[in-house]
């Protein structure tokens, strides 16, 4: 019985913090005392400064020797892969509106690394785990977007239309990928920028994740949960319960364990990134559904996430 509480009280430790934080922006947000501009202005720093930084930092600081799996990389790639071929193969059984098999899609396989799984890697295994993390969201991100626009575009068969020139450079603009390769460059080289610049980086890197939580959670809107239909609700039960379940089978299947299968298994079960929202609004696609889908599985993530944990770490695996 004491183990059960002590590994429930570990769980917990995880986990609540995080949501404790999500539910205090939703709160600030319906009492007023966030504006919608402040969030929209809070979570344009956080993407453009505050992340980045926490990023380069942690990248640059941290022992690439140790944190840096080829093998972990290569199949978080594959996987997300094959898991969005899943989704969409499953999405084109269902008949679905091409305004809604896209947002069905990216809801279903996209997920909010950079905020929710970079703070549960932290919380779980220290700035170890948050550097491996890191590593997992430059090469997903990449990944993610591309995959998004395929499934965004073909269902209006649109995509010979789409300028994928633009995507790429719009990419290669992308705070997060320009500060973690530079950061991984300046590693490898051994090289440190002044003091004066890594301190000031370290006071945005303090800052990033409780607004970035705070932001998320004034973004959830609860009367979208009531006009969640039985498609908001299947892409949220494969994003938090079916590809998680399947990835991390797989990689136990792999041989991966400890640190490189907790981190897979966070990163991919955290809930649906809230940019899908916004890609699906700038995409033809059904803005509200995404939008029902984020909030869904940002509220349930909760149970889903915990019970993971719980789970691994008393079969002795993460």
């Amino acid at each position: 019985m004491s183990s059960f509480l002590d590994l429930l009280l570990y769980t917990s430790n995880i986990t609540l913090p995080i949501f404790i934080i999500v539910f205090l922006g939703w709160f600030l947000r319906r009492t007023s005392w966030l504006t919608e501009s402040f969030i929209n202005s809070g979570s344009k720093l956080v993407f453009t400064i505050a992340l980045p930084a926490l990023l380069f930092i942690k990248v640059l600081e941290s022992d690439l020797s140790a944190v840096f799996d080829t093998r972990q990389v290569m199949f978080a790639l594959l996987v997300t892969v094959a898991g969005f071929l899943a989704c969409w193969r499953l999405s084109g059984t269902m008949k679905l509106l091409p305004e809604n098999r896209g947002v069905f899609v990216q809801g279903a396989f996209r997920g909010n690394m950079g905020i929710v799984g970079l703070a549960l890697c932290m919380n779980m295994y220290g700035d170890e785990g948050l550097a491996v993390g890191s590593i997992l969201l430059a090469f997903l991100t990449l990944l993610y977007n591309v995959l998004s626009v395929f499934a965004l575009t073909l269902p209006f068969h649109s995509d010979k239309r789409f300028d994928w020139l633009s995507m790429a450079k719009d990419m290669a603009k992308n705070p997060l990928i320009i500060a973690i390769v530079t950061a991984l460059v300046l590693n490898l080289l051994q090289l440190e920028p002044p003091a004066i610049i890594m301190k000031s980086g370290e006071y945005f890197a303090n800052m990033t994740l409780p607004q970035a939580l705070i932001c998320v959670g004034g973004s959830i809107k609860l009367n979208e949960l009531k006009d969640s239909n039985h498609l908001a609700l299947k892409a949220t039960l494969l994003k938090l319960v079916g590809l998680p379940l399947l990835f991390t089978l797989a990689a136990l299947v792999m041989g991966f364990k400890d640190l490189a299968l907790g981190t897979l298994f966070l990163m991919f079960a955290s809930p649906t990134a809230t940019a899908s929202f916004v890609m699906a609004k700038a995409m033809r696609g059904n803005a509200e559904l995404a939008a029902t889908i984020i909030a869904l599985s940002t509220v349930l993530s909760l149970l889903t996430v915990s019970t993971g944990i719980f789970v691994l770490r008393a079969l002795g695996l993460a």
